[in-house]
């Protein structure tokens, strides 16, 4: 089962109201809150009258978006961000796997990351939260294979649930390769289309089905629960989001 979402990072120009009023129209089941604008590390009293909003909208809260750096952020920034995460009523919290790629690691970096993941994931259970790591680059979850030896290195009592997003102007084959490398425990997606210039090269979602399509379906396949979850529309446009919402939604009642 697959649950369309969107991050509230995608437009950091609205207030939260706004952006629970956006999801609910564009028939969405999730909104995932960031830590940077909408709910700061802290602000509890925020978190709980947004967790009502999206009751009342018919939104849950997959996740909560934290800046934290594995292995480098200060350990004692995690509370807040846990109490906060709680308060939204979030079922996981995404941290960050260091602040170095895999190519300029060294191992006593990489085990200082995976440390702190250890102690993150046994700290969030403390809260009735699971810890995911956001898949991006300049941290050790920039490849598939540094990604998944991440994980085993970092597993204990509490496993990290693995997150996945594309690259700028992404191979299908190779995504669908590592997507397939983070089933079954893949928890979430973020979901958009770059060109080639990345970040600042924002497309259609529907001009990338050939790459969205096989990766929801391959998504589909065993019935679990995630959550595919949209971030970067073109022009950080509203607008686009609806068309990209309406994509979404048709490509996931395909697969299911």
């Amino acid at each position: 089962m697959i649950v369309p979402g969107l991050a509230s990072v995608t437009f950091r120009h609205l207030k939260g109201d706004e952006i629970v009023d956006l999801a609910a129209q564009a028939r969405l089941g999730a909104l995932e809150w960031g830590a940077d604008v909408h709910v700061r590390p802290g602000e509890h009293a925020e978190a709980r009258r947004l967790r009502r909003r999206c009751a009342d909208a018919g939104l849950y809260v997959p996740t909560y978006g934290s800046y934290y750096k594995a292995g480098h952020t200060d350990p004692a920034e995690l509370d807040p961000v846990l109490t906060t995460a709680a308060e939204l009523g979030a079922a996981r919290v995404r941290v960050w796997a260091g602040t170095l790629g895999s190519d300029r690691a060294a191992p006593r970096d990489r085990r200082r990351v995976a440390e702190d993941l250890r102690r993150c994931a046994v700290r969030a259970a403390a809260h009735g939260l699971a810890v995911t790591v956001e898949y991006h680059v300049e941290s050790l979850t920039d490849t598939s294979d540094s990604a998944t030896r991440l994980f085993s290195e970092a597993g204990g009592e509490h496993p990290l649930v693995p997150h996945w997003q594309p690259r700028e102007e992404p191979d299908t084959a190779r995504c669908l390769e590592e997507v397939k490398a983070l089933l079954p425990d893949l928890g979430h997606v973020h979901v958009f289309s770059w060109g080639a210039d990345g970040f600042t090269e924002r497309l259609p979602l529907a001009e990338r089905a050939d790459l969205w399509r096989p990766v929801l379906e391959l998504l589909a396949g065993d019935g679990r629960r995630r959550e595919a979850v949209l971030e970067f529309v073109p022009e950080d446009s509203p607008e686009a989001f609806l068309r990209d919402a309406a994509f979404l939604r048709e490509v996931i009642a395909e697969v299911a």
